[in-house]
């Protein structure tokens, strides 16, 4: 059978699975359990925190387009990060980036804390990362976040990936700034990939979800048991509307790109902005990393402005349409202050180490009108 391309697997999603009525959109099933057809049979569908119909559409979709095998859907990207956790042993070895989400950050660290795991958190774009790191600390887990949130950093997953394999490592990768459109880890060597799929995926700010996807069938057999015991699977309503999302991701991702395109290229020729950190631009550390291995560059992007905290607070109070709020990937433009929101719970001297300065700001550029969002920037700009 054809392979499709991806924007065709996303159209065409759960479209022809209904058998009884010929919908041509896959029905909603918003119910806690099935009918049982006599004693002691086991069934496709018995209670939906294991399995729904609705939930399995959207896996289905996720997983043709990341090349998987299969995964789960959850009730939010902790969760699929957290279900990732649970499938390693105790005292199990997790090597982490440095500058990581701060969630991520925050949930391994607490693990570590309580001797459930070794943790170590290094930078993984730094040349001997591979070479040195990975066979010094033997790991069990090598995670992943490429681009990272919020400095935008490449890292070689396949150069990660095969470096793993020589100490039998599992390596998962946080694929949630640039969505199946633009990258696929799996295809580079990766076991699992993971989504917040609150954020592109669904693409209109009105979900909270995640996902989970591997292409090893032993990985998929624990990533469903754990997924059950704990009861962190996502809901019916929520798996709807984020495959309704799905099927335009494609479309959207190439108008985000385009945005941000737009914004770093005026901020890079403003004398009241710093460092711009995009991988797009052939200045950026890893610019020859991120265009091997990705389709796209994405819609993210951060920069530091000159005068402080001071400058910064002006900046985003300066401009008229892009709210202050957390979240990205929406269809609305919208800025963030790593320093107190992504990365609050870190130390001071956690987020020197990293690179997260007071005056770094992040802006997930959305589906409005280019000269627009650029006539806001630009406002934002003159108030620094």
């Amino acid at each position: 059978m054809k392979k499709f391309n991806k924007e065709t697997i996303a159209s065409k999603a759960g479209i022809g699975s209904d058998k009884q009525h010929g919908a041509i959109i896959p029905p909603l099933y918003l119910t806690s359990t099935f009918e049982y057809e006599k004693l002691g049979k086991d069934q496709e569908y018995e209670y939906t925190r294991e399995r729904n119909p609705s939930r399995d559409h959207l896996i289905k979709a996720l997983s043709d387009l990341e090349n998987g095998l299969g995964g789960e859907i959850l009730s939010s990207g902790m969760a699929a990060i957290t279900l990732v956790a649970n499938i390693l042993e105790l005292k199990s070895k997790v090597i982490l980036p440095h500058d990581c989400y701060g969630g991520t950050h925050r949930l391994f660290s607490s693990l570590a804390e309580k001797g459930m795991l070794d943790v170590y958190f290094i930078n993984q774009g730094h040349e001997s990362f591979c070479k040195k790191s990975i066979d010094e600390i033997n790991p069990d887990l090598i995670w992943i976040e490429t681009p990272s949130n919020p400095l935008l950093q490449a890292v070689d997953i396949q150069k990660i990936s095969d470096q793993a394999k020589a100490c039998n490592a599992l390596v998962a990768v946080d694929n949630t700034f640039l969505s199946p459109s633009f990258q696929n880890p799996l295809k580079l060597g990766a076991d699992i990939v993971m989504h917040s799929t609150t954020k592109y995926i669904n693409g209109h700010s009105d979900v909270i979800g995640g996902a989970v996807i591997t292409n090893n069938q032993e990985i998929l057999s624990k990533l469903k048991f754990w997924a059950n015991t704990l009861g962190i699977s996502g809901s019916p309503f929520d798996s709807y509307l984020t495959l309704r999302g799905l099927r335009t991701l494609c479309i959207r991702m190439e108008k985000h790109e385009k945005n941000a395109l737009a914004i770093v290229n005026l901020l890079s020729n403003n004398s009241k902005i710093g460092n711009v950190y995009y991988p797009g631009l052939t200045t950026h550390p890893s610019h020859a990393i991120a265009k091997k291995q990705q389709s796209g560059f994405g819609g993210m992007l951060s920069f530091e402005v000159k005068k402080g905290l001071a400058g910064a607070d002006n900046f985003i109070k300066g401009m008229k349409i892009l709210p202050l709020a957390a979240s990205l990937g929406g269809f609305e433009s919208l800025v963030s202050h790593p320093y107190t929101m992504t990365h609050g719970t870190l130390s001071p001297a956690q987020k020197k180490e990293i690179g997260i300065s007071e005056n770094l700001i992040r802006i997930s550029a959305g589906l409005e009108n280019t000269d627009d969002l650029l006539d806001a920037i630009k406002l934002g700009c003159k108030q620094i």
